[in-house]
């Protein structure tokens, strides 16, 4: 660092130089000086860009919300005004929203009689047999051994007609050499992938409800059985997908396996969810699943491996869109904020607009209002496009070269404009990743996007994921049941 500092000068030194060495040395002074204001413009700059990474939340960028919790201020804050507060939507049900009380479960597995012991007035216990009042009340309780042990005694008899011998079956709720019965199996799959519960914490919840010791190793050993149970209905749904879907949305997100980031992606519909294990971010994924070319509607965010894939069309994101916006408005640069402001604003009507034709379904009046929109987006990026900076630039340019697929929701309001059912879907994987920590091979790391798959699919079709798992099960057991499948009905 010393090195790079000009010599010290004294004044009776620079009175003995000439004139000449004197405008040298200005000169180079001036031309340093120039040097470090760039370099201070730079620094600047850059802070600046540092300064938005750091503010960063799920408003403007693709951070999940759940990230936002750790921005609380180290100071406390000033009480805000009673009129904000008072505008401020309060948590909970909102007025005019309808009740839904429960009425009943729907079915009584046992009644109990509850009559009085002893008379508050005389004390006598003798009461007439026939009520003058009857309330009641049900109630969901927790039967004090919902897991029960069952001994099968499987007889070999002889026939009392040939004189054959003859071995009953074991029962079908039961794997032959397996501790742990079928349907319980499937709980521990439902709470392992769905509850998020750990190897440990399953062994508790099995000694609480049944005073029953399991090992880890069985335990472990169940969720590989299930994803092998399921693998060939996995492999139907992803036979199936691969034929024209009307619309597919699809999103990825890291995983880590042994230390390494991997892939997990989802491709998802209303009707069903398949989860994909990848270690790659590629387009090679997209091709594995759908093939080199998909013959319907891809929803997805702007990243790189969806662009120039071959489809029939493709519906981006906007609310990523928006988040960018957002995000401009922190940034440095030439109208950042107003062209930001002005694009939030557009997207916001898109939002609005789109809402309100889902309430209700008036094509004519929404088609009218499309027209006039898109004439609004276009004037806007022609004016500030030439005035926008780097950042704004970019944006715009993207806006004017892919309205088609910006916007292709305008022409066809059946395809949403965002990318929500696939992102809403990602969060239980998500979740899991979290609690988990990933995976220790990339062969569990795909069972659990199988077993992932199967719950999601399952409660997309408002199916019990617990039966689904059962009946997976017994159809390796006893090829007289039928392999459930995860095709949507016709």
């Amino acid at each position: 660092m010393q090195k790079d500092l000009p010599p010290k000068l004294e004044s009776e030194t620079l009175r003995q130089l000439a004139t000449e060495q004197l405008v040298e040395m200005i000169i180079e002074q001036a031309n340093a000086i120039v040097q470090l204001k760039s370099k201070v413009i730079e620094l600047q700059q850059e802070i600046e860009k540092l300064k938005v990474s750091r503010d960063l939340d799920s408003t403007t960028s693709s951070k999940p919300p759940s990230g936002d919790i750790l921005k609380k201020p180290e100071n406390k804050q000033e009480d805000k005004p009673e009129e904000s507060e008072a505008a401020k939507r309060k948590p909970g049900g909102q007025p005019g929203h309808p009740g839904k009380t429960r009425k009943g479960f729907g079915r009584v597995d046992r009644f109990e009689i509850l009559r009085p012991q002893m008379c508050s007035c005389c004390g006598q216990r003798e009461f007439r047999a026939e009520p003058i009042k009857i309330e009641t009340q049900q109630v969901a309780q927790l039967v004090e051994r919902p897991i029960e042990i069952v001994e099968y005694q499987r007889y070999t008899c002889i026939c009392s007609e040939c004189g054959e011998t003859q071995t009953a079956e074991w029962s079908p709720e039961m794997v032959p050499g397996q501790d742990i019965g079928i349907r319980l199996q499937a709980f521990l799959g439902w709470i392992n992938n769905y509850g998020h519960l750990s190897y440990e914490k399953q062994q508790e919840l099995l000694w609480e409800l049944g005073e029953i010791e399991i090992g880890v190793g069985t335990l472990v050993a169940t969720n590989e059985r299930i994803d092998g149970a399921v693998a060939q209905s996995i492999d139907l749904l992803k036979e199936w997908i691969k034929q024209t879907q009307p619309n597919i949305h699809s999103d990825e997100t890291p995983w880590v396996v042994k230390g390494v980031k991997e892939w997990l992606w989802i491709f998802a519909n209303t009707d069903f969810a398949l989860f994909h294990a990848a270690d790659t971010r590629s387009r090679a994924e997209l091709e594995s699943l759908l093939g080199s070319s998909y013959e319907g509607v891809l929803s997805s965010d702007d990243y790189s491996a969806y662009n120039g894939y071959p489809v029939k069309a493709q519906q981006k994101c906007l609310a990523h869109l928006r988040r960018h916006f957002k995000k401009l408005i922190k940034l440095p640069g030439l109208n950042n904020q107003e062209i930001g402001a002005k694009f939030i604003n557009l997207i916001d009507e898109a939002f609005k607009n789109y809402a309100l034709f889902q309430q209700t379904q008036n094509i004519v009046e929404f088609l009218s209002w499309t027209s006039e929109f898109k004439t609004k987006v276009e004037s806007s990026i022609k004016i500030w496009i030439d005035k926008a900076g780097g950042e704004a630039s970019k944006l715009l340019r993207s806006l004017r070269n892919k309205a088609h697929q910006w916007w292709y929701f305008l022409d066809h309001p059946e395809i949403p404009p965002d990318n929500n059912l696939a992102e809403r879907t990602l969060r239980l994987a998500v979740t899991k990743r979290k609690v988990s920590g990933g995976s220790r091979s990339m062969e569990r790391f795909q069972d659990t996007a199988n077993l992932l798959t199967v719950i999601q699919t399952c409660r997309r079709q408002g199916r019990s994921v617990i039966e689904f798992f059962e009946q997976a099960i017994k159809a390796i057991v006893n090829t007289a049941v039928q392999t459930p499948s995860l095709i949507p009905p016709v």
